[in-house]
């Protein structure tokens, strides 16, 4: 039986994690006690020593334990407790508590484990922005409301609470997947029409899994990809890349692709809103950028077209990642224009861009008979081309 792992820092909170894991222990689950603490530890109250977490530390336990900087010891605890959670197979649940090094340590174990494996972090931080801890898992914040400066009325509240959500996830884990093997499709507010025609072409045959194109959406769709939980991946909207390369607020990282390289997975991409790069209100644009031909999507979105120079950088990024996945490959160029912008009369309309970008890719991608650039006479929100788009996949996927 895969067991629920209480993870703290048994140097600062010791009492609090022993009630934490006794509450949990009393719901009749299997408890692992493990310290992440990066100061010695007197007595047998844990599972798994702060030392043998360390160990796991690519330069060894010394470069964890020890140390005079309380900064340098959190960083080295933090990487060593991720490598050490990355090599366990036994994890059912895990529940930390934390203030803000501890968080910081159990949350980089939890963001290494898979999506739907329950994780429940209880911190003092948790009623602020807690986006650089949750990334893009799947971890629940709870509020620890007091300091964990030892047990009182209301802090023996908050963990009960905590012990009973985590008990309760862990007892009764979601159901296995079953039915309809999944899709992975990304998605902007500008490529909607597009992907929701695919959507409605493949949705019998298919759990399609839409991501929005935010950066956080594509590294979440690859993760998913990397973690065996797709079948294929139909990549409409790469805009996450003009942010990466031009310093967008909602950018991909220099991973993207890098799932469907190592998966080989069946992929049909586009070139979807590579004709914009998003920034927040319009007094946040870069200076550089003010000259620049701008469209306040809405009163928090401002969005500036790409020029010329911009999409050949853009498509040649895009190209040479694409060479690095060997599976069946489609990328699909519609000739008419990328975005519900770039359109005959959009804010966006630019057929000169649009062929530099389009060249850009062509002269990259190595095409070969499984890597193949097919251009489409069509806009990219025509619904002719998300059926061709929905085709392609059904080719490639059956081969």
């Amino acid at each position: 039986m895969r067991r629920v792992y209480v993870v703290g820092t048994h140097d600062t909170k010791a009492e609090e994690l022993a009630f934490l894991a006794d509450l949990v222990a009393a719901a009749g689950l299997p408890v692992v006690r493990v310290d992440v603490g990066t100061r010695p530890l007197t007595g047998d109250a844990v599972d798994v020593t702060a030392a043998e977490v360390a160990a796991h530390h690519p330069d060894g336990a010394g470069a964890v334990l020890g140390l005079d900087d309380r900064g340098t010891a959190v960083a080295a605890m933090t990487e060593a407790f991720a490598r050490f959670v990355a090599n366990r197979d036994d994890i059912g649940a895990i529940v930390g508590l934390g203030g803000g090094g501890g968080t910081a340590i159990v949350t980089a174990g939890m963001r290494r484990l898979p999506y739907g494996v329950p994780k429940l972090m209880v911190s003092t931080l948790a009623s602020g922005d807690v986006s650089p801890y949750v990334d893009i898992s799947d971890i629940l914040f709870m509020p620890a409301v007091t300091d964990m400066a030892g047990l009182n009325g209301l802090s023996r509240v908050i963990l009960h609470n905590a012990a009973q959500a985590i008990a309760g996830m862990a007892r009764h884990p979601a159901p296995a997947r079953a039915g309809k093997p999944s899709i992975g499709l990304t998605m902007f507010g500008v490529t909607t029409a597009c992907v929701t025609a695919i959507v409605e072409r493949l949705g019998a045959d298919y759990d399609c899994m839409v991501f929005h194109a935010t950066g956080t959406g594509g590294r979440s769709m690859e993760k998913l990809a990397d973690s065996g939980l797709l079948t294929g991946v139909i990549d409409i909207t790469t805009t996450e890349v003009c942010d990466l390369l031009l310093g967008g607020v909602l950018p991909a990282t220099e991973d993207r692709f890098g799932a469907i390289a190592r998966t080989r997975l069946p992929y049909v991409g586009s070139v979807g809103a590579l004709d914009m790069v998003n920034f927040w209100a319009p007094d946040t644009v870069p200076a550089v950028f003010r000259d620049r031909t701008l469209y306040r999507h809405n009163p928090n979105v401002t969005l500036m077209r790409t020029t010329a120079e911009e999409c050949r950088r853009i498509g040649a990024w895009i190209g040479e990642r694409l060479n690095a996945c060997d599976g069946e490959v489609r990328f699909l160029i519609p000739e008419k224009g990328v975005s519900s912008l770039d359109i005959d009369g959009g804010a966006f309309f630019d057929p000169q861009a649009d062929a530099v970008l389009f060249s850009a890719l062509e002269d990259t991608v190595r095409q070969t008979e499984r890597r193949r650039i097919v251009r489409l006479p069509l806009h990219i929100n025509d619904p002719a081309f998300a059926a061709a788009a929905a085709t392609t996949f059904l080719d490639i996927s059956q081969r």
